[in-house]
């Protein structure tokens, strides 16, 4: 989003009637609806697994990097705050005392970590454990070139992600 801001910047700066000015203007605007898009996949994301991820930042060690900005923390609390409180005053004010408390952790579904994603890779990997799909099949082990894509479940991957040897696609 700063690159963008710079951009426009220098895109100020320039000759007003110059062709190249409206295709990098046309560029901006692309750049800007994909960002956009990526951005509301993820707010997504987060509001169907908040639960999931909040715990995961709490339970993260000291010093581990977290996998959501400030402003997405911030988010993510504030939604569950949100649907709590919601929830409370709407339906668990008017149950018995006993089915007052609801958890959410339990009732919201989990991310599904078996799911195949594509991947790019970014640092050259060895011997990664790759699991079958059915029981039948026996485990075998592959060699991640740097440069090259593959399609693997998520779970098998996901440490690599987290380190940046690998970059989802």
């Amino acid at each position: 989003m700063e690159q963008l801001d710079h951009m426009e910047s220098n895109l100020k700066r320039a000759k007003h009637g110059d062709l190249k000015v409206s295709i990098h203007r046309m560029e901006i605007e692309r750049i800007r609806y994909v960002l956009s898009s990526y951005l509301r996949c993820r707010l997504a994301k987060i509001e169907k697994f908040f639960p999931h991820i909040l715990e995961k930042e709490k339970s993260r060690a000291e010093g581990e990097p977290s996998i959501l900005s400030p402003e997405e923390f911030a988010f993510a609390k504030e939604y569950m705050a949100n649907t709590e409180t919601y929830l409370k005053n709407m339906a668990l004010k008017h149950m018995p005392p006993n089915l007052q408390k609801v958890d959410l952790l339990r009732l919201v579904p989990k991310p599904n970590l078996d799911a195949f994603v594509f991947l790019r890779v970014q640092e050259r990997q060895e011997n990664i454990l790759v699991e079958p799909e059915t029981d039948e099949q026996r485990e075998y082990v592959i060699d991640l070139e740097e440069g090259s894509q593959h399609l693997i479940r998520y779970k098998t991957i996901a440490p690599l992600v987290a380190s940046g040897a690998v970059q989802l696609i």
